[in-house]
C-alpha cells in the first residue's frame, strides 16, 4: 500500500522563552539599535548582529529530516446492477467498461482501484449512492482520489454534493440521450363491489421526446380478454370503466402502443388487480318454530360484519289458532308478500330452518324461491321430523331445487350417530380439514367430535354427499341448480355442537362454509384453479373433487411464451407448483378448460418507471465536482488519468483520478542549527568588538 520512503528536510523552531517574551525582547534590541543610529555611534551594526545572534539561540532552529512513505491513492469504481441496466446492451458495456478500468488502474502502481456493485433496492429505485456511502465509510477522505460510476444514469438518490468531496465521473451505457414511452397509472382501487364499476386513472407519457408527438393506442385487456382499444392523446390523463362481475380477482392489463426509437417497451404496459366483494350480504333466514338450534343460526349469522341478516321465527302457526284478536297480539303479521315476492330477489341467501309448507306460504310464493335459486340465489334447508311429513316442502315447487328428499316410509331415525365426512368431503373445501374429522382412508377410526341423536332418511340424493352416517346413509348434500346452489343438511341436530355436548364439534366453521359456499365464495369453489404472483414467484393452485392425480397446467408468461407445470399434491383435493415470475405483466395458467389469471407488478417501480440513459440526473453533480460525462455506446472505454487536485478530472476521451500525495512518517531526525556552544562565544564576541569600537 506504501510507495518507496522520501527524506523530506525542513527548517523548524523551537523556542526556548515564550514568543511574547521574544517579542518584547526585540522590540528592546531594535529601539537600542535605532538610538544607536541616531546618535551615530560606532559599532551600531555589532550591537545589531549581536542582538540578532542572541535572539536567533532563542528561537531554537532546526533542521528537521522527515522520512516519508506515500500512500496509494484509493479510487472507487461504482457498477449499476439495478433492473433497468439488463435493458438492450446495457449489461454488456458496463462489463466491457469494468474490465477496462480495472485493467488500467492496474498499471497503476500509486493507486488502488476498489470496485463495489449496486443491486436491485425493490420500491427504492436505483440507490447508487447509499452504496458509495457504505464503501467510503472504510476509504480516508485524504486518500479518495474520486469516482467513477457505470450506470444508465436513472438513479434516485443523488446528492446535494459530489461523495467524498472528490471528482465523480459518469460512465453512461449508451449512445447519447434516449426517448422512451410509459403507461402510467395514476390511480387503481384494490378492490370493488360486485355488481358496480372502479374507475381507473391512467395516462401514457412520452419521455425525452422533442416536441409534441402523435396519439397512441391504448388497449385494456379484462382477465385475457379484450375489453377495449382506442386511441388516446399523449400526456393526458384517461378514464377507464371496469365493471366487477364477481367476487374474486379480476386482473386488467393496459398496453401503449410504441413510440419509434424508444429504448425499450417493458414500461409500456401495467397490470393491475381489482379484488371483487359483494357489498353486505343479505340472508334470509325463517324458523319454522322456536326450538333449541334457532340461537346456533342467528349467532352464526350475526357474527359476520358482511351479513345483513333478516330473521323471522313462526311462532302462531295456522292449527294454532286460537282466535286472539290481532290488535291483542304483540307480534307483527309476517310479510309474505314483501319477502317473497316484492324483495326476494334482494338476498343472496334464504335459510329455511325446520320450515314446514302449513299454508302460511302459498305455493307461488315457493316456486318464486325455486325460481330466485335458478337465477342465481342460494337455498339452505336444516331439516327435522316436519321433512317427512305430508307438509314437507320437499312435496312443493321448492322440491325440484333441493339435494333430496325425504324416504317414502320411517323417514325420521332416532338414535345416537356421529357424523363422518365422506370421501369426497375430504377433497371438498366445505369439509376438508375439519378438526375432529375422521381421517381420510381410515374407516376405521371415527370422527372426535359429539354424536347427533336424529337424522332424516331421504330417498334419493343428487348432487355431492359431503357428510355420512357411519352406515353410508347422507347427511349433507350440496348441488347447483342453474345459476344457483342449493344445501340440504339432513338433521336438525347440529346445535349439540354448539353446546359442547360430548365434546362439541366444529359447528361455526361448517355452517361458515355452507353459507358461504353457497353465495359462491371464490375461496370455496372444489372444482377452482387460482394464481398468484407475491415477491417474483408465481403460486399455481388447482382444487378439485376428482381423486386421480391432479393434471398438468400450461404456463403462458406476458411475453406469450408456454410452459408446461406438474403440480404435486398438498392435500386431498388441493395441488400447487411455485415458479419464477420475473417478467412484469399477466401470467396465464390454464388446465383444460379452465384458466387462471395473475397480476405481476414491476419488481422495482421507480427502477421501470423511466428507462431511458439520460445525463440529466446525475450529470450537473458529476461536472461540479470537476469530473465528467461520458457514453460508452459506440466509443472507446475513456483513458484513466492521474491528476493533480488544483486540474480537471474529465476530457474529451479520459477521465482522471487525482492524487492526493497523502503519507505517514516513518522517522524524525532534527539538528540545532545554532547551538549554545556557537552562539553565546559569538554573541559575546560581537558585545566585545562593539564596545572596543565604541571606545576608540
Amino acid at each position: 500500500m506504501m510507495r518507496p520512503e522520501q527524506v523530506i528536510a525542513a527548517v523548524r523552531f523551537d523556542p526556548l522563552l515564550p514568543v511574547w517574551i521574544l517579542a518584547v525582547l526585540g522590540v528592546l534590541s531594535l529601539a537600542i539599535v535605532a538610538l544607536g543610529v541616531w546618535r551615530r555611534g560606532r559599532g551600531t551594526l555589532l550591537r545589531l548582529a549581536a542582538f540578532a545572534v542572541l535572539l536567533l539561540w532563542l528561537t531554537g532552529p532546526r533542521l528537521v529530516q522527515e522520512t516519508r512513505q506515500s500512500l496509494r491513492d484509493i479510487g472507487l469504481l461504482v457498477v449499476d446492477q439495478s433492473a433497468s441496466m439488463q435493458v438492450g446492451d446495457r449489461a454488456r458495456l458496463a462489463d466491457a467498461a469494468r474490465q477496462s478500468i480495472e485493467a488500467q488502474a492496474s498499471h497503476l502502481s500509486d493507486l488502488e482501484l476498489r470496485t463495489i456493485t449496486v443491486p436491485e433496492s425493490g420500491n427504492a429505485g436505483t440507490q447508487l449512492f447509499a452504496e458509495v456511502d457504505k464503501a467510503l465509510a472504510d476509504i480516508p477522505r485524504s486518500r479518495l482520489a474520486g469516482t467513477i460510476a457505470i450506470t444508465d444514469g436513472q438513479l434516485h438518490d443523488v446528492p446535494g454534493a459530489p461523495p467524498g468531496g472528490a471528482p465523480l465521473n459518469l460512465l453512461l451505457t449508451a449512445k447519447g440521450e434516449e426517448t422512451d414511452r410509459r403507461l402510467r397509472v395514476i390511480e387503481a382501487p384494490g378492490y370493488g363491489i360486485v355488481g358496480k364499476s372502479v374507475t381507473l386513472r391512467v395516462a401514457i407519457d412520452d419521455l425525452g421526446v422533442i416536441g409534441r408527438s402523435g396519439p397512441a393506442t391504448l388497449t385494456v385487456r379484462r382477465d385475457g380478454q379484450p375489453f377495449r382499444v382506442e386511441s388516446v392523446p399523449v400526456g393526458v390523463e384517461q378514464r377507464i370503466e371496469v365493471p366487477i362481475t364477481r367476487a374474486g380477482p379480476t386482473v386488467i392489463e393496459m398496453s401503449a402502443s410504441p413510440l419509434a426509437g424508444e429504448v425499450s417497451q417493458l414500461n409500456n404496459r401495467a397490470v393491475v388487480e381489482i379484488n371483487g366483494v359483494r357489498d353486505r350480504l343479505r340472508v334470509l333466514l325463517i324458523s319454522g318454530e322456536p326450538h333449541q338450534g334457532e340461537r346456533t343460526w342467528r349467532r352464526l349469522l350475526k357474527a359476520d360484519p358482511s351479513v345483513d341478516l333478516v330473521h323471522f321465527t313462526i311462532l302462531r302457526p295456522p292449527e294454532k289458532d286460537d282466535r286472539t284478536p290481532l290488535n291483542e297480539l304483540a307480534l307483527i303479521a309476517f310479510p309474505v308478500r314483501e319477502l317473497f315476492v316484492d324483495k326476494i330477489g334482494e338476498f343472496d341467501l334464504i335459510i329455511l330452518d325446520r320450515f314446514q309448507n302449513r299454508g302460511l306460504l302459498p305455493l307461488p310464493y315457493l316456486a318464486n324461491i325455486a325460481n330466485r335459486v335458478r337465477q342465481g340465489g342460494a337455498l339452505l334447508m336444516s331439516v327435522g321430523p316436519e321433512f317427512s311429513g305430508a307438509t314437507s316442502l320437499a312435496s312443493t315447487p321448492l322440491g325440484t331445487v333441493l339435494p333430496g328428499g325425504p324416504a317414502r316410509t320411517n323417514a325420521v331415525v332416532d338414535g345416537p350417530f356421529r357424523p363422518w365426512v365422506t370421501d369426497l368431503g375430504q377433497r371438498h373445501p366445505v369439509t376438508e380439514g375439519l378438526p375432529g374429522a375422521n381421517p381420510a382412508g381410515e374407516d376405521a377410526k371415527g370422527p372426535d367430535w359429539g354424536p347427533w341423536y336424529r337424522r332424516i332418511d331421504p330417498g334419493s340424493v343428487s348432487g355431492e354427499v359431503l357428510l355420512r352416517t357411519p352406515d353410508g346413509q347422507p347427511l349433507l348434500a350440496l348441488d347447483r341448480v342453474d345459476q344457483g346452489r342449493t344445501a340440504l343438511l339432513l338433521s336438525d341436530q347440529i346445535w349439540l355442537w354448539s353446546r359442547g355436548h360430548e365434546g362439541g364439534g366444529p359447528q361455526a366453521e361448517l355452517l361458515r362454509r355452507i353459507a358461504h359456499w353457497l353465495m359462491q365464495e371464490p375461496d370455496l369453489e372444489e372444482n377452482a384453479l387460482t394464481a398468484r404472483v407475491t415477491d417474483g414467484r408465481l403460486r399455481i393452485e388447482s382444487r378439485s373433487t376428482d381423486p386421480g392425480p391432479p393434471a398438468d397446467v400450461v404456463v403462458t408468461d406476458p411475453d406469450g411464451k408456454k410452459e408446461t407445470v406438474t403440480l404435486h399434491e398438498d392435500l386431498p383435493g388441493r395441488a400447487t407448483a411455485m415458479r419464477s415470475a420475473p417478467v412484469p405483466g399477466v401470467w396465464q395458467v390454464t388446465q383444460g378448460q379452465r384458466s387462471a389469471y395473475a397480476a405481476a407488478g414491476a419488481a422495482n417501480p421507480p427502477e421501470m418507471a423511466d428507462l431511458r440513459a439520460t445525463a440529466s440526473v446525475a450529470g450537473p453533480l458529476a461536472r461540479a465536482s470537476g469530473g465528467g460525462v461520458h457514453w460508452l455506446a459506440g466509443a472507446e472505454v475513456p483513458e484513466l488519468r492521474r491528476t493533480e487536485e488544483d486540474r480537471a478530472a474529465s476530457g474529451s476521451a479520459w477521465i482522471g483520478l487525482q492524487r492526493r500525495h497523502d503519507h505517514v512518517v516513518t522517522g524524525v531526525a532534527a539538528l540545532e542549527l545554532l547551538p549554545g556552544w556557537i552562539s553565546l562565544p559569538l554573541m559575546i564576541g560581537l558585545l566585545v568588538l562593539a564596545w572596543r569600537r565604541e571606545g576608540r
